[in-house]
């Protein structure tokens, strides 16, 4: 018997909230924006580039395993027709509402345009693909949404499938290997990794992520691994237990890849003059990925599977904040861009306001009844009925 997986609540909301600081430090960092700090420096890119191979990753794994307890609620059709219903109303109101104020800041940082917000909209709105240098409309941090939505429509009809394979012998021997002494945590890593490796080497230097669907292909094939893995993992308790076992040689592994990942990318110069340096990293950037995922999914297990009011707030409240983060971040920064603040100022300010508002938000979202599923949430839950004594 599965029961809600409090742990994996507790990594989503993490992921996330990485999620929110990367897209406040992008605000400071060298890197192109749709906003930037007159202070931006390469200080904390080194750390942030430590993030990127596994922050989204981690939240397709997690949305594979929610794929897999959903779809054995719903069935195949049930399942699409949730996913389409929920994830489509986000999608488009995300586009049109939530990231339009994103596109305008850029393009008038860019001076394409003039400040008449109304000008600009009907342009994002009302005309595709146009006149600008950046594609509108757009869903810009919003494409990890419609990449679930179309990974969750197409492995529909496929879910009789998936759930042979996975309660399958092949994935029980597979748990019960991974768990041995010695061997299996040195498979659990190493196996698992192939299809990224083969993935980074064949793929991705000919399709470099876009984040814009049609021609992302070495991103798609990179997610629907992961978030297949996660669907495999769901239900598997030996594979859970594997990972349970293998934590601290995992824990081991990623901790000497952080250090050596990070020794190479702060002193990315003089790496670049070595090959065996750079080969080095980039196969090690891969193992990495995969072994922090199991490493945080290993401490979740050990320490976070408990629940909370903590955990049921945030669990609600982290895809609003989700949706509504990166356009405050981009606009408020825009404007406290042009104030002359010190950097300290200027980074306190901006995630005061990008962590209020979005608690702001959901306090709105989750009180009016047609704003929730355009956030993702379901309908207003409805109330409890008050106990009287009984006469």
């Amino acid at each position: 018997m599965f029961t809600r997986r409090h742990d994996l609540d507790w990594l989503r909301i993490i992921a996330f909230g990485l999620l929110i600081f990367y897209h406040i430090g992008m605000f400071f960092n060298t890197e192109g924006w749709h906003a930037k700090s007159t202070h931006a420096n390469d200080t904390m890119e080194p750390i942030m580039w430590l993030s990127s191979p596994w922050r989204l990753p981690l939240l397709f794994f997690i949305s594979g395993v929610a794929l897999r307890f959903l779809s054995d609620k719903l069935g195949s059709a049930g399942f699409a027709r949730e996913r389409f219903i929920r994830l489509l109303s986000v999608i488009l109101f995300g586009m049109y509402v939530i990231v339009a104020p994103q596109t305008y800041v850029e393009l008038l940082r860019a001076g394409e345009i003039g400040p008449n917000v109304w000008d600009f909209y009907q342009g994002y709105a009302f005309q595709w693909d146009g006149p600008w240098s950046v594609h509108t409309p757009t869903w810009n941090h919003l494409w990890y949404v419609v990449y679930l939505f179309v990974y969750s429509l197409l492995l529909a009809p496929l879910i009789p499938l998936l759930r042979s394979g996975a309660d399958g012998g092949f994935m029980r021997r597979a748990g019960e290997l991974f768990a041995r002494p010695v061997i299996g945590p040195v498979l659990l890593v190493a196996l698992p990794v192939i299809p990224f490796l083969v993935i980074r080497f064949t793929l991705a230097a000919q399709f470099p992520t876009t984040h814009a669907l049609l021609d992302d292909w070495a991103n798609h094939a990179g997610s629907l691994t992961i978030l297949l893995y996660g669907y495999a993992f769901a239900k598997n308790g030996a594979l859970w237990r594997a990972v349970d076992r293998a934590l601290p040689v995992v824990g081991g592994l990623t901790l000497v890849l952080f250090a050596f990942l990070l020794a190479a990318y702060t002193n990315f110069e003089a790496a670049l003059e070595h090959d065996a340096i750079i080969w080095t990293a980039r196969i090690a950037r891969i193992v990495f990925a995969w072994s922090i995922i199991l490493t945080l999914t290993g401490l979740a297990q050990r320490f976070l599977n408990r629940d909370g009011p903590a955990r049921r707030y945030l669990t609600e409240a982290i895809f609003p904040f989700y949706i509504l983060h990166q356009t405050i971040t981009v606009t408020a920064g825009y404007w406290m861009a042009q104030q002359g603040w010190g950097v300290w100022t200027e980074f306190a300010a901006l995630t005061a306001v990008t962590l209020g508002g979005c608690v702001l938000g959901f306090e709105i979202i989750r009180r009016v009844a047609w704003l929730r599923p355009l956030f993702g949430l379901k309908g207003m839950p409805r109330p409890r009925p008050v106990a009287t004594p009984a006469e």
